[in-house]
């Protein structure tokens, strides 16, 4: 990218350095600010000792941290200044392509088809039903555009109707920390109800006696949801009663409803187990059955269906299986099994129907659709007919129906909704999300190639490109990657997408191990002491796409966020030299400071998928990829990186401290960038045309340094 005037820089360098405690570009590692000096905090764990000089940017409520947060912005802002217009451009293009004025595919649930709209202009959806027709008088449910207004962020979490169809309950969010409310609407009268039930998490389920809810609430310090709340209606919120609490610190908890509507579950659950407990949904003030205890290394999941519950669960199963027990009796040694374990499939989720088994499974990477009657005639897969895409089961609230609601979509195939007929074998295309300003499929090109990793293992890549470009390597290249908690990253649509592809940009993803694409082994080979293969897996996708000329090192960027964004971070300590530019959204870099402090939301929860550093052959194996533990006086590409003052999930100071000490370390010109939205959380803007100034911003800053502004 273009430096500004070295007269701007200087006094931009000399603001942040001077005034707040940022070093300026090229400091030297032994001239440390004085106010990082100051507030520097000495690290002492298993004998070693690290001293963190950046240590003082985790005090949110400092007004000088909030002035070195402003002025970093500022410094961001001026040193983009001149690719102000690329950014406008690029937002209007995006924006362009969206149907403002649009809305998604309604579902049935009892009397009322329900769904959501958005009107031209506005932010956010429209929360909306039509009594037992779509012909019939339109209800509007919830404005979330008037609930937003006065708000610089807003956020709905969960919208749910009460069994009798006549109350919502509906959870907000104001700041950005996933800290909700929730509130209540009278849909007959059109009247908000007076209680608030406030500094609870968005996950809510009601009762089916049309008076109770279930709620959850989070520990006020970490956000781990820990306990289960009733609520009725009518009732003063401070009296609510506790039904559960999960004292254990690695576990979780959260409530739902079963499919049939007739039990209430409370789930508690951590990286590697899980336990459930069900009560009759129709005696909400009973107690709660303990469905099977958990036990180490034993993750499930529980739905009901007539006189039985089903379980998806890795119980000798490495890639799961299915298996049903009957209400009565939910001891392992009456469970029977539906669908076996397969070496090289992985069962994903199901869905029940009163006439079919639906299940989702993952092979070679890509996910398919297996339907199979309950009366034992022949079962079949759907067949999409491309070579990388993404396939899921939709809503399908109903079990008296043969239509499976199902989503489709691919690099080159915007979203799309499908009712398939699992008698008939006919798929209805109901809604493609339409892609204004001109956009066809036929002018792109998908593929799917394999890189070999170090230790030979064959990785995915899935890539995107408009048809015509020469494989030259002269082409800017874009790699994306992921790589933890067993999240699979799937080949999908993106209109924004299409203003890098429209500029010459190939656009990949790199499957590499740490998500599930390959099966839960491929989850296993890349978390805790194998966490590095993430990393080798993800230079290995990048040298394989230069190598097979679809790019060059010089025109090569990178791009993560959150686990995503640790992967980033170590691969540019790893291989600097293989990338011109680097995006990293809300970069989990600072690993070990992190995993050290049990006081930060998700740390103990996340001990299996790190490790637990208190133990010293875990404490040496992140501290030798911590991204931030392992800057080096070297050269860096230049570097764009985003964060939120309110993140409750990658604390705002981890990718601060990041640049700071990339910037004091770093023995090259190239430019390092935070930008941090004041206003929001892990997720960023909220609202649909906030969020594309951001990717604007994104995609601006890479467009210039591939030369491609023009």
């Amino acid at each position: 990218m273009p430096r500004h005037s070295p007269a701007i820089s200087a006094a931009l360098s000399a603001l942040v350095a001077g005034t707040l405690g940022l070093p300026a570009c090229n400091v030297q590692q032994d001239s440390v600010p004085p106010m990082a000096k100051q507030n520097s905090e000495r690290l002492e764990h298993h004998g070693d000792i690290r001293i963190d000089d950046y240590y003082w940017l985790n005090q949110r409520d400092n007004p000088e941290v909030i002035e070195y947060l402003e002025a970093e912005n500022e410094y961001t802002e001026a040193m983009t200044a001149h690719i102000k217009d690329l950014e406008d451009e690029l937002f209007e293009e995006m924006r362009g392509r969206i149907k403002e004025d649009d809305s998604s595919v309604p579902y049935r649930l009892d009397d009322y088809f329900y769904y959501t709209r958005f009107e031209e202009g506005q932010e956010y959806p429209i929360y909306v039903r039509r009594r037992e027709s779509m012909e019939a008088p339109e209800e509007i449910m919830l404005d979330a555009n008037a609930l937003a207004e006065g708000h610089g962020f807003f956020s709905v979490g969960r919208v749910m109707v009460s069994s009798g169809q006549d109350i919502l309950a509906f959870t907000q969010d104001t700041v950005g920390r996933r800290i909700y409310e929730i509130r209540f609407k009278n849909l007959t009268t059109g009247d908000m109800l007076p209680e608030v039930i406030s500094n609870v998490t968005s996950n809510i389920a009601w009762a089916e006696d049309n008076q109770t809810l279930f709620y959850t609430r989070q520990d006020p310090e970490t956000l781990r949801w820990f306990q289960i709340f009733r609520h009725k209606l009518g009732t003063d919120p401070s009296q609510d009663m506790l039904v559960y609490e999960e004292q254990d610190e690695e576990f979780s908890s959260f409530v739902f409803k079963t499919k049939s509507k007739r039990f209430v579950m409370i789930g508690s659950q951590q990286t590697l187990s899980s336990e459930f407990r069900y009560l009759e949904a129709t005696d909400p003030t009973g107690e709660f059955t303990v469905f099977l205890q958990r036990e180490r290394d034993h993750e499930h999941s529980v739905d009901h269906f007539e006189d039985k519950f089903y379980i998806r669960t890795n119980y000798e199963a490495e890639n799961f299986r299915l298996m049903e027990t009957p209400v009565g009796d939910t001891r392992k040694r009456a469970w029977s099994e539906v669908i076996p374990h397969r070496e090289d499939v992985f069962l994903s989720s199901f869905e029940i129907f009163a006439g079919h088994l639906v299940l989702a499974e993952r092979r070679e990477g890509l996910m398919r659709l297996r339907i199979m009657p309950w009366d034992n005639s022949a079962e079949h897969y759907l067949d999409f007919g491309e070579p990388a895409y993404w396939a899921g089961i939709g809503t399908n609230p109903n079990f008296d129906t043969p239509v499976l609601r199902y989503n489709y979509t691919s690099m080159t195939t915007p979203r799309s909704v499908f009712d398939y007929d699992m008698n008939t074998r006919e798929s209805t295309l109901l809604k493609r999300d339409e892609v204004l300003g001109g956009f066809g499929p036929e002018n792109y090109e998908t593929e799917r190639l394999w890189a070999s990793a170090p230790d030979g293992t064959r990785v995915p890549i899935s890539l995107v490109y408009r048809k015509g470009i020469e494989k030259d390597g002269s082409n800017p290249l874009l790699l994306y990657g992921y790589g933890s908690y067993g999240a699979s990253m799937d080949a999908t649509f993106s209109s924004a997408r299409l203003s890098l592809l429209d500029r010459g940009f190939v656009y990949a993803i790199a499957h590499v191990r740490g998500g599930q694409e390959m099966g839960r082994w491929w989850y296993e080979d890349g978390k805790l002491l194998q966490k590095k293969n993430t990393f080798t897996d993800f230079i290995a996708c990048a040298e394989h796409l230069v190598d097979q000329q679809y790019t060059n090192e010089s025109v090569l960027f990178a791009m993560g966020a959150s686990a995503g964004g640790l992967l980033i971070g170590a691969v540019t300590n790893m291989r600097p030299d293989l990338f011109k530019g680097v995006v990293a959204g809300v970069p989990f870099v600072d690993v070990v400071t992190t995993m050290l402090d049990e006081s930060i939301p998700l740390t103990t929860s996340e001990y299996d998928e790190w490790g637990n550093p208190n133990e010293k052959e875990y404490y040496d194996y992140m501290l030798s990829y911590s991204p931030y533990d392992n800057i080096e006086a070297k050269d860096y590409p230049n570097l764009l990186v985003t964060t939120g003052l309110h993140d409750s999930q990658v604390q705002y100071w981890e990718p601060a401290k990041w640049v700071a000490k990339l910037r004091a370390l770093k023995t090259d010109d190239n430019v390092i960038l935070l930008k941090t939205n004041m206003e929001a959380g892990h997720g960023g803007a909220s609202g649909r045309f906030r969020r594309l100034r951001e990717t604007a911003l994104q995609y601006a800053f890479m467009i210039d340094l591939a030369g491609r502004g023009n």
